[in-house]
């Protein structure tokens, strides 16, 4: 790995210090920031001056995990699992992890085919208590199938219980749902929820910070959190008790300046005793998905009447939309015939075209163009196959 600005060079210094310096650590973020990626990890694969912020047995720790690091090997495991490592500064990293500062992630390891950047810029996390009751499954689900068939993602830890039920809840209503993990995403964890996160890969995202194979502690759940609150535009907790780690997210999201909202829950109940308390202080209370976006929505968004699809159409641009409605919704169709439907140059339409595949709307088939199956969902109400 030697200096430089390459892209690839950066690529492969993000990939390796993910492996050595654990998520959150500010320390390192602050060498990254200071010094470079690729310059941190030159010191520590190659020696050098023992860099600032640390003792010399951390200093030691660090060293002999940067020896055990094998960048482009990850690279390749991923590339099989169908992982994708995205840094700051790429075209899918999504901005408002920034405000994390010394704390951003290093990088971002993403399974699944969508756009993390759009999908990020209209999402809400729904998190809560592992061992959940009844009603706090039931309040999730319905508030995370609300949300979904207004357009808006769903974040969640992939977890037991109020995690567990949100994913299921917009999954159920043909809707986006991204999981935040804290070990490497292409193995789940927990393991009883395997095919939940192997279904949220396919038809949603699963992001995490570590590299492919790792393991998650407890520390790195705590640390997890800060990237659904940082990358959400609030945090709704359904059930938690005074030390839930559901907390930790709404904590981080109202110091990031996110809103933070709570759904009441039975003044007799531990598992509402942690929600309470955040709405004695400045959390909002919400009781539906109506509540909820019409507090983080944009302005006059009153809860607006629209199915979200399993990729929102609602984020695209108007050009890109524009071309996505002139697909045949059964067969494939050559880029003139496209441009036609949607009154525009062949030009904009092949450019338009490149942009929908890249957030997984639509698929070559030899020289035509046809829609995948997630954008089928997308494009089939308000019109008639043709």
């Amino acid at each position: 790995m030697n200096g430089g600005d390459d892209p690839a060079d950066e690529l492969l210094a993000r990939v390796f210090l993910s492996r050595v310096i654990e998520p959150g650590d500010e320390v390192g973020g602050r060498w990254v920031r200071e010094l470079g990626a690729v310059e941190v990890a030159r010191v520590l694969r190659e020696g050098g001056p023992q860099l600032a912020g640390v003792t010399d047995k951390r200093w030691a720790g660090l060293r002999a995990r940067a020896q055990a690091a094998e960048p482009r090997r990850d690279l390749g495991v991923a590339r099989e699992a169908g992982v994708r490592f995205v840094s700051p500064g790429d075209a899918e990293w999504p901005g408002q992890l920034d405000d994390l500062g010394d704390a951003r992630p290093l990088g971002l390891w993403v399974r699944g085919r969508p756009s993390l950047r759009i999908w990020a810029l209209r999402s809400v996390a729904v998190v809560g208590a592992r061992a959940c009751t009844e009603y706090g499954a039931h309040m999730a689900v319905t508030l995370a199938a609300g949300l979904a068939e207004r357009g808006w993602v769903v974040v969640s830890g992939g977890a037991y219980g109020v995690d567990g039920a949100a994913h299921r809840g917009a999954l159920g209503a043909g809707g986006a749902t991204v999981a935040v993990l804290a070990c490497g995403v292409d193995r789940p964890y927990p393991r009883g929820h395997t095919e939940l996160i192997t279904r949220i890969a396919e038809q949603g995202l699963v992001i995490g910070e570590l590299p492919p194979g790792d393991h998650p502690t407890p520390s790195r759940f705590v640390l997890r959190n800060r990237v659904i609150a940082a990358l959400t535009r609030g945090t709704v907790v359904v059930e938690a008790a005074y030390r839930s780690g559901s907390l930790v997210t709404a904590r981080a999201a109202q110091r990031l300046g996110r809103f933070t909202m709570g759904v009441p829950g039975p003044a007799t109940s531990g598992l509402s005793a942690g929600v309470h308390e955040l709405l004695r202080a400045d959390a909002v209370l919400v009781t539906d998905a109506a509540d909820v976006v019409e507090l983080v929505g944009d302005m006059g968004e009153l809860a607006p009447d629209r199915r979200g699809p399993v990729l929102p159409r609602d984020l695209l641009e108007p050009g890109a939309r524009r071309v996505l409605a002139a697909l045949p919704a059964r067969r494939a169709a050559a880029a003139d015939e496209i441009a036609r439907g949607a009154q525009t140059t062949e030009d904009d339409t092949i450019a338009r075209l490149y942009e929908l595949r890249a957030l997984g709307y639509v698929e070559r088939h030899g020289d035509g163009w046809k829609l995948t199956r997630q954008a089928m969902i997308s494009v089939r109400d308000g019109r008639h196959d043709r």
